[in-house]
């Protein structure tokens, strides 16, 4: 029965239409980085799970475009990218959704992500966040929960 579970656990995620596979990996909501906020302040002031998926789309298009950090994105499945962030902004807002992405370590492993690239992501998602009309306590709520996550991010 455990070994059953286990294996559930560790199937390849369902996708989205061209989503590219990944090998399996333990799916849970520990792998988002942070809690969940309890807080329903937090997804109004987001414009809910729409106006989540218009700052995750915003972002990405902006960190695949942007210069200091382009190379780092060009050769990752946006469509994964897209679905999985969303589904993390989802879930660290408060907003009820599981996610299935893999944990921050691994998932950043061996891009060689520097301070300075963290830094441009983060000035990416206050554009985004801000094009949103997304209050900046909300955005502070976010960035609070997404900022410990720099130590499994950023390898040198």
């Amino acid at each position: 029965m455990i070994l059953a579970a286990v294996s559930l656990a560790l199937q390849p995620m369902a996708t989205q239409a061209g989503e590219e596979p990944v090998d399996p990996y333990a799916v849970s909501n520990v792998n988002a980085g942070a809690g969940a906020a309890n807080d329903p302040r937090l997804l109004a002031a987001w414009n809910g799970k729409a106006g989540i998926d218009r700052v995750v789309d915003r972002f990405v298009d902006r960190n695949f475009a942007d210069p200091r950090i382009s190379d780092i994105f060009k050769n990752h499945d946006q469509v994964r990218l897209r679905r999985t962030l969303k589904e993390q902004f989802c879930f660290l807002l408060g907003g009820g959704c599981n996610y299935t992405g893999r944990d921050m370590r691994s998932s950043h492993k061996n891009l060689g992500i520097e301070n300075a690239d963290m830094n441009a992501l983060v000035e990416n998602l206050q554009i985004a966040m801000g094009g949103e009309g997304v209050p900046f306590w909300a955005q502070n709520r976010l960035l609070a929960k997404v900022a410990p996550m720099r130590r499994d991010v950023v390898e040198r």
